[in-house]
């Protein structure tokens, strides 16, 4: 019997990377951009790299495994400089090698083009064509995009970076350096976060506030949808802007991608998790006993929940926060009793209660499934199933890693079909206009496609993850 751990880290949707960067000559730059990454590590546990610009030469460190297995005091302290950026990452494009980590270095007549990315190009095929002839040594879009840049005209790297992403289509929050500017760009869409800050008089730039509140560095403000941001010592500018285009922010961010204590478009995340929970109380009014989250993701949307309905909020799963990703399965013989190892319950409080779980979102069903299961056996008098978002029915190709169309739940059953199959006593999502009103955002400046199928631009539903594994 496979774990609720591993089930639970199969299904869940995973944003694509965290990237951050920082210029300054009067701090470790290495060890700050380490504790950025630390705070963003929820954006990506495949890998984590960094590389450190001292003017003349880059170093750095890129290793599968989390941030705090990849670096520690001693190798960082080989990495001296001035300019950092760091990356933590999930796969969307290429898979999840070596190779594949992050920053991308592209070296060059002189110089090298450090770049840490956030999103997924939707054309990276087309682009990969134009580089016949050119050596890769990645299998991800990260590396086209840089090799694109790399050999686009231009005397500066402002330069090529202006003439060369306005052919680039789809997501990119992307922090580089050369060996003596740092670079920051968004997609025109402004699909992903990417936020500027200052420490003592330092420009940082990051995927999430969360990170800036970890280093002690004061917000600034976002980079814009199709910015281009060139920075210096303790100064920034911007170089221009990537063809006009309509604001999509993703939607989801708020659901599940980003933590509850960032600030995504000037609205706290927990808040619109928090909001969420009340509208589904009154969208889906349900009698119970206790209202519960799955921990940690669904505990904001719960407490709004709990709050709108008069139903007590409480705790019944409890979350071994221990288990990483790297978690060994035992063995054959322990499995069944494995499922207790992530989420174990509380079988004195769940026993004869009706219980009202709230949740994100449901992605296979096949966790919740295990859920409800280990509920009942607990004695939980009825199960009723609450999710603060609508069903999620269509994949992403903008920077999250989401399964193929025909492994959505929702895409092929109906809301009675998935409560059957989850065995609960009810089910109800959060209605997208819910939702949206949860956000504080303008419907037409949201990505919804995961949800409405509605695509910013056009899309390969038939995109492979590992299309350039192939092709180096």
């Amino acid at each position: 019997m496979i774990s609720i751990q591993q089930l639970k880290r199969e299904e869940s949707l995973k944003d694509h990377c965290g990237v951050f960067g920082i210029y300054a000559r009067n701090l470790n730059v290495a060890k700050i951009t380490y504790l950025a990454l630390h705070s963003l590590q929820h954006r990506g546990q495949e890998s984590a790299g960094i590389t450190v610009s001292d003017g003349w030469k880059l170093r750095g460190i890129r290793q599968l495994g989390l941030v705090t297995s990849v670096f520690n005091e001693g190798n960082l302290s080989k990495l001296k400089g001035f300019i950092s950026v760091g990356h933590n990452r999930y796969s969307t494009t290429g898979g999840n090698t070596i190779e594949n980590v992050q920053p991308v270095i592209i070296p060059g007549n002189g110089d090298f083009f450090a770049v840490s990315h956030n999103g997924n190009l939707v054309n990276a095929a087309d682009l990969a064509k134009r580089l016949n002839g050119v050596k890769r040594v990645t299998t991800s879009d990260t590396e086209i995009l840089a090799l694109i840049i790399k050999f686009t005209e231009g005397k500066t790297w402002e330069e090529k970076i202006l003439k060369a992403t306005p052919d680039f289509a789809g997501a990119y929050s992307i922090v580089a350096c050369s060996k003596d500017r740092l670079f920051a760009f968004r997609d025109p869409w402004g699909f992903r976060p990417l936020v500027l800050g200052k420490l003592k008089g330092n420009i940082v730039v990051a995927s999430e506030t969360c990170a800036l509140d970890t280093i002690g560095a004061t917000y600034i403000r976002d980079v814009l949808p199709g910015e281009i941001i060139s920075i210096g010592d303790k100064n920034f500018r911007s170089v221009g802007i990537i063809g006009k285009k309509l604001m999509k922010f993703c939607l989801f961010e708020y659901v599940y991608l980003a933590r509850p204590d960032s600030i995504l478009n000037n609205v706290l995340v927990h808040q619109v998790r928090q909001k969420s929970g009340e509208l589904l109380a009154k969208e889906a009014p349900v009698k119970g006993d206790l209202v519960v989250a799955v921990p940690d993701s669904g505990t904001s949307a719960a407490l709004g929940f709990s709050q709108a309905s008069g139903i007590p909020f409480g705790e019944v799963l409890i979350k071994n926060r221990y288990i990483g990703r790297t978690f060994i399965a035992p063995e054959q013989a322990l499995r069944e009793h494995s499922v207790k190892m992530k989420f174990n319950p509380m079988k004195q409080i769940a026993n004869g209660k009706k219980i009202v779980i709230v949740d994100d979102s449901i992605v296979r069903g096949t966790t919740m499934k295990k859920i409800v299961e280990i509920l009942r056996k607990s004695g939980a008098k009825e199960i009723h199933l609450r999710i603060c978002s609508p069903p999620i029915r269509w994949p992403c190709f903008f920077g999250v890693d989401t399964p193929e169309r025909r492994q959505l739940i929702a895409s092929s059953k109906t809301v009675a079909q998935i409560k059957k199959f989850i065995n609960a006593d009810s089910l109800y999502y959060l209605s997208l206009d819910g939702l949206i009103k949860a956000s504080k955002q303008p419907t037409d400046k949201l990505c919804t496609a995961c949800f409405s199928g509605k695509y910013p631009m056009p899309v390969n539903l038939n995109f492979k993850k590992n299309v350039f594994e192939n092709n180096c």
